[in-house]
């Protein structure tokens, strides 16, 4: 029999600090998402006495969260802490990763042109140095400008007019660019009959979509130029992004429309915290009554919540890869 086990570390200047108590820890991750968030409730009192935990942590702090079965703990979260709040029954300590350091303002700059990439390296060598940008998705921007902006608003709006997956590996200190659905950072197999506990999963073949999306920049001349592709009379999605070539918008519709289009499962299941699974893993998914169904699948969310009633991973499959 398993027995459920974690460990909470905090740093500062004054050193480490280990949490001795905890009543519910959820951790949210998406690659649709700049920021991994991790929430970690406290009691707000423990054998009558109040928890004064503003004493030894505080915003800014790092915090490192492992969870997991006996000693076989798995690190979920490296962050900082955002802020503390308390109501009348609770304590909670909100956590950001790393996109905590980049809501700070960055130094005004037009780039004419520039690739996401040198974007994305001007944000990082304004703020921290110490990350390496991982980029595989080097869109070319005719123009950009960063006017009163800070890192996380410049990263924002190129996920928005990209489309790309971005987040950081706290772990290697890196912020990751990639095209949508592409980065695979590891694998794991679930089956319907064995280790998923619940599903809102609905099949969806490629029959059953239909969907036009159109793309729209506005030229250096001034002139609008756009691209659509796509099936009228369906979900329709319009993207307006910033001073891009047409061959640059053509690769941002045709990516979104193909990712629109795969075949395979919407919603998501929940399953326990074996196996380990992170944003952007393969996890195949396994159904002996509909085997027509099976396939391995692009992980593009991941909610873990850990208290006394158990472990529970909730996990949102993006595009289907393959079967």
């Amino acid at each position: 029999m398993y027995q459920l086990n974690w460990d909470i570390t905090f740093k500062n200047k004054q050193g480490n600090w280990k949490l001795g108590i905890m009543a519910e820890c959820i951790i949210e991750e998406s690659v649709k998402n700049l920021a991994d968030t991790a929430t970690i409730v406290l009691p707000e009192a423990d054998m009558n006495k109040v928890l004064r935990v503003q004493e030894s942590i505080g915003r800014g702090d790092e915090v490192k969260i492992r969870l997991g079965y006996d000693s076989d703990l798995e690190t979920e979260f490296i962050g900082y802490v955002k802020e503390i709040t308390t109501n009348d029954s609770s304590l909670q300590i909100l956590c950001e990763d790393a996109l905590f350091l980049f809501r700070t303002g960055i130094p005004n700059k037009e780039f004419k042109p520039a690739t996401v990439k040198q974007i994305a390296q001007y944000v990082v060598a304004s703020i921290d140095k110490s990350f390496k940008v991982v980029c595989e998705y080097d869109i070319p921007y005719d123009k950009f400008t960063i006017y009163q902006a800070t890192g996380f608003d410049v990263l924002a709006k190129l996920q928005e007019e990209t489309g790309a997956d971005i987040f950081f590996d706290m772990a290697k200190k890196e912020l990751h660019i990639h095209p949508a659905y592409t980065r695979k950072a590891g694998e794991a197999e679930y089956s319907m009959q064995h280790n998923i506990e619940s599903s809102s999963l609905e099949y969806k073949s490629a029959q059953d979509r239909k969907v036009e999306v159109t793309v729209e920049s506005v030229g250096l001349d001034g002139k609008t130029i756009s691209k659509t592709v796509g099936q009228a009379g369906g979900e329709k999605i319009t993207k307006k992004v910033g001073r891009m070539s047409a061959g640059a918008i053509k690769i941002i519709a045709d990516t979104e429309y193909e990712n629109k289009m795969a075949p395979g499962y919407e919603g998501s299941f929940d399953a326990w915290l074996i196996p380990f699974v992170k944003p952007s893993y393969t996890v195949g998914i396994y159904d002996k009554d509909y085997p027509y169904k099976d396939g391995r699948y692009y992980v593009e969310s991941v909610t873990t919540s850990f208290s006394e009633n158990g472990g529970k991973r909730t996990i949102t499959p993006g595009i289907k890869l393959s079967k």
